[in-house]
């Protein structure tokens, strides 16, 4: 159990990115005013919204590919799962949004 915990205070540790800091960070590396980073920030979420819901897919290249999927919808029943017989409810269909990282961001870390 020792190791697991020393997992936990490493992950408390490392915090991550906030928007503001983001378009900080872009600000000092370009020469570009924050506020211009800012909408720059603001303006490629949009793009990658509006492309996720009209083709499903969108890749940032160098680091990460953003998919989305229809799961289809499931009838109430019985089941079995780890040897038992469980009762579930139906769910309706869902949309299912999911990021993958580039190889090239994977090999780098």
């Amino acid at each position: 159990m020792a190791p697991m915990k020393a997992m936990k205070a490493v992950k408390a540790q490392a915090k991550t990115m906030t928007k503001g800091a983001l378009a900080e960070a872009l600000a000092t590396e370009t020469g570009l005013k924050k506020s211009e980073c800012n909408k720059v920030v603001e303006s490629l979420a949009k793009v990658a919204t509006t492309q996720v819901k009209s083709a499903g897919k969108f890749v940032l290249p160098g680091i990460c590919m953003i998919k989305s999927r229809q799961k289809p919808a499931t009838k109430a029943g019985k089941r079995m799962a780890f040897g038992k017989e469980i009762s579930c409810k139906a769910q309706p269909a869902k949309t299912i949004v999911k990021a993958f990282p580039v190889s090239a961001l994977k090999k780098s870390i």
